[in-house]
């Protein structure tokens, strides 16, 4: 019987890899080195998929050997505009108002190659989030205690940003934070991992 591959993250995102170690197999993080440019037309959730698994091809083709995972998460406003990372107060605190009261859509997409079996799987999960009415000094006062500036959409859902929400709906709450574990785990054991 041969042992299983080694487990190899395509991401440099630290919210991605603590998500991944939840499941208490080893791995290693790789940076991906792909571009997130976005095509034209391209609808949020074919771009979600679509770098999910060219992050995971890119990695795989360095690390045939390897069991890859490559994700990639791309937030949608109600009106169809696309909520990148903020980078920084300023333009957090503008998605904030911009999506206070509104319906959001984060698709996360996700994929899984073994090079050596020719093995590709693929995921895309949408989680809706409804957000409240936020105030002026509300979000103000979320950006400052929070810092949210490399989350898509300007909050952090594992943290003080479920504050913001009214509810949301989603088949893996884990995908909300970048990567679907639900699905994930059923992956990763199809490739021959012990997963409980």
């Amino acid at each position: 019987m041969s042992s299983a591959p080694a487990l190899i993250l395509a991401s440099t995102s630290r919210y991605r890899a603590e998500l991944l170690a939840r499941l208490r197999v080893p791995f290693t993080a790789v940076a991906p080195e792909v571009p997130e440019t976005p095509r034209s037309g391209e609808p949020p959730m074919d771009r979600a998929q679509r770098l999910a698994r060219e992050k995971a091809e890119a990695v795989a083709a360095r690390h045939p050997d390897a069991l890859v995972i490559g994700s990639d998460q791309v937030a949608a406003a109600a009106d169809g505009a696309v909520l990148d990372k903020p980078g920084d107060a300023r333009r957090a605190e503008a998605q904030l108002a911009r999506l206070g009261g509104t319906t959001a859509r984060f698709h996360t997409g996700c994929a899984v190659i073994l090079k050596r079996s020719a093995l590709s799987l693929s995921h895309l999960d949408t989680t809706t989030v409804v957000f409240r009415p936020l105030s002026a000094q509300e979000i103000a006062r979320y950006v400052a205690l929070e810092q949210p500036f490399d989350c898509a959409g300007g909050f952090k859902a594992e943290s003080l940003g479920i504050a913001l929400f009214e509810r949301l709906e989603s088949e893996d709450p884990t995908a909300l934070i970048g990567l679907p574990l639900i699905w994930l785990a059923a992956a990763l054991r199809s490739a021959g991992l012990a997963l409980p």
